[in-house]
């Protein structure tokens, strides 16, 4: 039936186009229910999980759950060879052949390095920014990666909050327009192969952290909720993206991994997004340090009632759902909405059809001259200059002496930026190394400071 069902859609396409993404979304619906219909309860929970890269102590431990069903995503599994072969395990060897999601942080380049995203948007060029995402996803996606945990499109106003150097800054209009290239440089055109999904994050409000201090309490009145925060996010929903996060930090006083207000009624009813929503990394179980919930169970009724459909990381779903279903403390039918969304997000991105190994993708796209060129362009259009004083920069081959001063100019790995997880220091060239070829010896180096991540 898949297979009918993706030529009628191509014809479709051909036909009409698809402007719309809820009508691209509305096409596998029927696929999605035939589905739910022949799993099992356990299979449904399965999907449900998203294993972080050492949960299994063993190769053979995780091929067994992936055959079993007991797994629908995985977290940081490298190597396009090992995502091949889970992934062909997976659609060949388990009972219904549902394929896996594999997500990485994939936040500014993959290898390729880009500026980190407060840099991009000192460009103020989204279609600079957008293809910086495209190169990202392109790299990405020809190892195996089909889930980028970008953009994070939390708005703050607090420069000691420890994350804004993954924010666009504090401006929900201009954090707006990059939520939408951003989106659409990393999703691409769903029907080719370098296709992976977006996520926006973190749903909601993690920005405004009190005295900057990550993982801590917000408040933020409603007015300011809906006019400022949750405006990016709207329009990374308008612009299709497949999949939200939901944040750390409690929100007036409910955890936002717990927020019926944000996650239902917000989400799912006035904005009619049909996605799916992940945890962050173990913020279901993060509500008993919120003093939220009692015990991982309760927390698992609290989220999966709220309307996260797939946890990332840590256990509170695959160890007491199935108990919670049978005490009637949520129902089958709710398990069956949140499995749907899993599901819905693997149809559109045709991994039920598209083959294991994707030949439209090559490991040669890592680090191409293009990506690198455009690497230059945007690291240029983001800087910012308060002066340029008698044509100092460009730095002239004829300087007579020229001081380059801090830790970081001698620094390869550190100079790339935070969360950076694929860069690698030998393909990075340094300040102080890039002045000694361009000037010799009429360079003079001073580190200033002792620390950097590099020593």
């Amino acid at each position: 039936m898949r297979s009918l069902f993706g030529l009628v859609f191509f014809l479709l396409i051909l036909g009409a186009g698809c402007s719309d993404s809820q009508d691209f979304t509305e096409r596998f619906e029927q696929d999605i229910y035939d589905l739910l219909d022949k799993m099992t309860l356990e299979e449904k929970i399965g999907q449900m999980f998203q294993a972080a890269d050492f949960y299994f102590t063993s190769d053979e431990e995780l091929k067994k759950a992936v055959r079993e069903g007991r797994v629908g995503s995985f977290l940081n599994i490298q190597g396009a060879e090992k995502v091949v072969e889970i992934q062909r395990i997976a659609k060949e060897e388990s009972r219904l052949g549902i394929p896996l999601l594999f997500g990485r942080d994939v936040i500014h380049g993959y290898r390729t390095i880009f500026p980190i995203p407060i840099g991009m948007a000192s460009s103020w060029d989204t279609a600079l920014v957008k293809q910086a995402m495209r190169i990202s996803a392109v790299e990405a996606a020809s190892m195996g990666i089909n889930w980028a945990f970008a953009p994070m499109i939390d708005i703050t106003w607090d420069p000691r909050w420890g994350r804004i150097a993954e924010s666009t800054g504090e401006s929900p209009f201009l954090t707006s327009q990059f939520a939408k290239v951003m989106v659409q440089g990393i999703q691409g055109d769903l029907t080719d192969a370098s296709a992976i999904a977006a996520c926006a994050k973190h749903f909601v409000g993690y920005g405004m952290a009190e005295a900057g201090r990550d993982y801590n309490t917000t408040y933020i009145p409603e007015p300011l909720l809906r006019n400022v925060h949750l405006k990016p996010f709207e329009a990374a929903k308008d612009a299709g993206v497949l999949t939200f996060m939901s944040a750390f930090n409690d929100l007036n006083g409910v955890p936002t991994s717990g927020n019926k207000f944000t996650l239902k009624t917000i989400l799912r009813d006035e904005w009619n997004y049909k996605g799916l929503v992940v945890s962050d990394w173990a913020s279901i179980e993060e509500m008993i340090s919120h003093g939220y919930a009692k015990d991982k169970k309760h927390a698992a009724e609290i989220a999966v009632n709220a309307g996260v459909d797939m946890e990332m990381a840590t256990t509170a779903y695959i160890e007491n759902l199935k108990n919670l279903v049978k005490e009637g403390k949520i129902s089958e039918k709710l398990i069956n909405e949140r499995v749907a969304n899993i599901l819905r997000v693997k149809f559109q991105l045709g991994l039920f059809d598209k083959p294991i190994e994707n030949s439209g993708l090559s490991s040669d796209t890592i680090l191409a001259q293009s990506h690198l060129k455009h690497a230059r362009d945007l690291a240029r259009n983001s800087m910012v200059l308060l002066k340029n004083e008698k044509h100092t920069l460009p730095v002239s081959k004829a300087i007579r002496s020229l001081a380059v001063i801090g830790p970081l100019a001698d620094a390869p790995h550190d100079q790339m930026g935070t969360w950076v997880f694929d860069g690698k220091e030998e393909d990075s060239q340094t300040p102080k190394a890039a002045f000694q070829e361009l000037l010799g010896n009429r360079m003079h180096y001073a580190p200033g400071l002792e620390y950097s991540r590099d020593k």
